[in-house]
């Protein structure tokens, strides 16, 4: 949509116009400025001496200036300005605008002239440089000098330039209450570029504020790429949409999370369902510089009073500029906060409902928090929906595994996506099909990594061994019927314990592969946090995020989390312990906890595991079969009697043993048997308390 109609210029009017003409003379004789006009020896400004018609006295014969009758004529040219000027029109262009302004946000006749001038002010050098000689103005005086000027009784100049006025409601004009300053300085416009527009350009009132008011741009996500959030879309879609119809008063939704989540994408898709125009606070003017927090309020001001009669959305997004740019360590308070009352009257009483946006919500008052209607996260998608969007905007350039392969980043943003392939498809041609996929990977990466993120992982880490059974598992429970009971239960809490290696992971993963459920693992690492608190949030964040995947949770080194209380020294390790019993109790899925060291766990978070499962070494019969598995998968002759012998002797052999030689053999190829074993061997030689080595294999 449109946002105004097309503007067309205005001429200006040549020479000075009439109206200025008398306010120049107001200011020069009532206002005093002739005393820093007229000097000893000549004018204080000759191009104003020659617009006012006392040219004759530039440049004088020596000892031929007269201050005196200089000031005389001065009061004469007053006089007859004030019998022939006093009803001088404004121009065109300013007239019709300020009209169509004041039919738009209800301007009084008085507002409109106060208006005028401080609009002419701006443009007008001469009017400003004369203004000046009045001195440092308090608002007092400020009052009292516009009341002089517009021929206004100066009640009604404090009254329409009151916090009450719509003048200030509407952000049209403001007076600096602070300190004392020039005229021109003490009286602020909307914008810098506003006194200009409005002179000069006969448009409709909306055009006037697109240095402040930006139409926002069509959406490149639909609602469907949010179902994540469905629970709260199904509350807030029709919240707005009822509001709207209704026009009721204070609607304020405050929308937070990571940037690159979609929360302007979800802001613009939620108006195009709503059928409304979509208008984003600017953060930045015309030249690119970066507006401030005041501004923008004055904006938001604005546009409230300009939209308050159109289907509109006001989206006003990096709210931290407002609500968050205080520094609390040296004492020094938000824009907000300093205009406390003001925020809390808008929160109550705005007439166009406004999404508030930021990247956190840490540091904003609680006072103003709870003002807003709806305040939600916007987490990341899941993996599920990552897929969805990657597919969406990549279908072109990757193939569906690499689609998976990218979704498993969990801090992978929307807009990361589709920046990645917006540039990649620019130049598409000169990469050609086989660079494009690579190029998008390198650019994702890259951007993750920026931003503090894991890089994408270049092989699936969630992959069973290529042998896998858990018969190979040394456990004290049949896990093959504990995986038949969370098939069809959907829910359970299990704790695996035992030596590194024994196969605890690997089982999370199958049993994910026999539930049909995605595996989403969280290592210590990855819940670890610097900042107070954060662990909590690491945590609770990982089980909402596994709730709304459908996944099955597995948290490796769970130790890490759940010590014993009672040897607790910090408040914080026991916040640790009762987040993550909290979470534990309240996940409706499949959660699993792994750790090698059982010892030291909090007994209260034992009672609270539906099963403990130790893991242990492989049994003889176990390791034999093993060795026969991987025999196959290596194109070997299959073990002899000796070499069983051999393997049996190894104490401390586990499935991950057979995996790391596995993995050696990439680069360290098994040509026999014989280099198997001795393989395995090594791998337990160097575990704690193993046996010394049986000795080289020929």
């Amino acid at each position: 949509m449109a946002m105004g109609r097309r503007s067309r210029s205005c001429d200006r009017s040549p020479g000075m116009l009439p109206i200025v003409h008398l306010w120049l003379l107001r200011l020069l004789v009532p206002l005093g400025g002739h005393r820093e006009f007229i000097n000893r020896d000549g004018f204080g400004n000759d191009k104003l001496a020659e617009v006012l018609g006392l040219g004759e006295w530039i440049n004088p014969a020596p000892r031929d200036f007269y201050p005196k009758a200089v000031r005389a004529q001065l009061r004469k040219l007053y006089q007859a300005g004030e019998r022939k000027l006093r009803g001088a029109e404004r121009p065109s262009c300013l007239s019709s605008n300020v009209k169509r302004l004041a039919e738009l946000v209800g301007l009084s006749d008085n507002d409109c002239r106060i208006l005028e001038f401080v609009v002419l002010i701006q443009n007008e050098r001469l009017l400003d440089d004369t203004a000046d000689w009045l001195g440092q103005l308090s608002s007092v005086k400020v009052f009292h000098a516009l009341s002089a000027l517009l021929d206004l009784p100066e009640r009604e100049i404090r009254s329409s330039l009151s916090t009450q006025g719509i003048l200030h409601r509407s952000g049209l004009v403001s007076v600096d209450r602070n300190g004392t300053s020039t005229l021109r300085t003490k009286l602020d416009l909307l914008s810098e570029n506003f006194a200009d527009l409005i002179a000069s350009s006969d448009a409709d009132p909306i055009s006037l504020l697109r240095d402040t008011v930006v139409l926002s741009s069509p959406p490149q996500l639909g609602i469907a790429d949010y179902g994540h959030i469905d629970s709260w879309l199904s509350v807030l879609h029709p919240y707005l949409k009822h509001s709207i119809a209704s026009g009721r008063k204070g609607v304020n939704v405050f929308l937070h999370g990571d940037p690159g989540t979609g929360k302007s994408q979800l802001a613009k898709a939620l108006a195009k369902e709503l059928h409304c125009e979509l208008f984003e606070v600017a953060s930045e003017d015309s030249d690119g510089d970066p507006v401030d927090g005041n501004r923008r309020l004055r904006a938001f001001r604005a546009a409230q009073s300009f939209f308050a009669q159109r289907r509109v959305i006001i989206l006003f997004d990096e709210v931290e500029d407002v609500f968050n740019d205080g520094d609390g360590f040296l004492g020094r308070k938000s824009t907000a906060q300093t205009r406390k009352a003001w925020i809390n009257r808008t929160l109550e009483e705005n007439s166009v409902p406004t999404l508030w946006l930021s990247n956190s919500i840490e540091g904003i008052d609680p006072a103003f928090i709870r003002r807003f209607d709806m305040v939600f996260e916007l987490p990341v998608p899941p993996k599920k929906q990552r897929e969805r969007i990657i597919q969406a905007a990549c279908a072109d350039l990757l193939d569906t595994s690499s689609v998976a392969r990218i979704a498993e980043s969990e801090s992978l943003a929307p807009a990361v996506v589709a920046k990645a392939a917006s540039v990649v498809r620019s130049i598409r041609d000169e990469l050609g099909e086989s660079r494009a996929a690579s190029a998008i990977e390198l650019l994702i990466g890259s951007t993750l990594e920026a931003q503090g993120h894991k890089p994408i992982r270049k092989n699936d880490p969630n992959r069973l061994p290529e042998i896998y059974d858990p018969a190979f598992i040394h456990a004290d429970a049949d896990l093959t019927r504990v995986a038949a009971g969370l098939v069809r239960s959907k829910s359970g809490r299990l704790c695996l314990y035992g030596p590194p290696g024994t196969g605890k992971t690997a089982y999370a993963r199958w049993l994910a592969d026999q539930i049909g459920a995605p595996l989403l693992v969280k290592r210590a690492s990855d819940l670890m946090s610097m900042w107070v608190g954060g662990n909590e949030k690491n945590i609770a964040r990982a089980f909402k995020q596994a709730e709304e995947d459908g996944a099955l949770l597995l948290i490796d080194e769970v130790d890490s989390f759940l010590q014993d209380r009672r040897g607790a020294q910090r408040g914080w390790e026991v916040s640790l312990v009762n987040e993550m019993l909290t979470q534990m109790e309240s996940f409706p899925g499949v959660f699993i906890a792994s750790t090698n060291l059982m010892e030291g766990l909090d007994q209260a978070a034992l009672r609270r595991f539906d099963l403990k499962v130790r893991f242990d070494f492989l049994k003889p019969e176990q390791a034999c079969e093993l060795l026969r598995r991987y025999c196959v998968k290596f194109a070997i002759s299959p073990p002899s009697p000796e070499r069983l012998a051999m393997l049996t002797r190894l104490e401390k052999l586990t499935p991950g043993d057979f995996a790391a030689v596995a993995r050696q053999s990439r680069f360290r190829p098994i040509t026999s048997c014989a280099s198997l074993v001795a393989a395995l061997e090594e791998e337990c030689a160097v575990k704690e308390g193993a046996k010394a080595a049986i000795g080289f294999l020929q």
